[in-house]
């Protein structure tokens, strides 16, 4: 029996993604050594915290077109069968945060935005696993600090 906390993913990749999205859908993406979250607000729009999403800076929560969000990536939907906000509801709390720019890597990041739009609750798996097993948050962070300063050379 799957412990409640696990999560659990429906994938999608190709043309036809934004037609198969629910309304308040927890979107996930892969990045070099983290996922990426974000809500779907539909008509092809996610809703996200920018923080290093694009760039090595933080940004803020920020509505941007499913494509970008992915950044050519496939994405998947996180099933959440225990949410308290769906559909409309979710993405109205996700659009009362527009233009936030509070981000913070270990407390209010994009999965942080994510688990508050429809629990009412900020949490991040990703740091928890990090806090209980630190090696691999270490592998990640130097994973994550190669593709920063391989896109900084690039830029330059």
């Amino acid at each position: 029996m799957p412990h409640q906390h696990e999560q659990q993913f429906k994938h999608h990749d190709g043309a036809s993604l934004a037609s198969d999205l629910p309304l308040g859908a927890h979107l996930v993406t892969g990045r070099h050594g983290y996922a990426h979250h974000g809500i779907y607000a539909g008509r092809g729009r996610v809703i996200h915290y920018a923080g290093f999403a694009h760039t090595l800076q933080a940004g803020p929560v920020e509505e941007t077109s499913l494509e970008a969000f992915a950044a050519g990536c496939a994405v998947a939907v996180r099933l959440e069968p225990c949410a308290r906000f769906v559909g409309v509801e979710a993405v109205a709390r996700a659009r009362s945060r527009l233009g936030e720019n509070r981000y913070r890597l270990l407390s209010n990041n994009c999965e942080h935005f994510c688990s508050w739009c429809l629990s009412g609750e900020s949490r991040s798996e990703q740091v928890e696993a990090c806090l209980r097993h630190p090696r691999a948050a270490l592998y990640a962070v130097l994973r994550f600090a190669a593709t920063a300063l391989q896109v900084s050379l690039r830029a330059a």
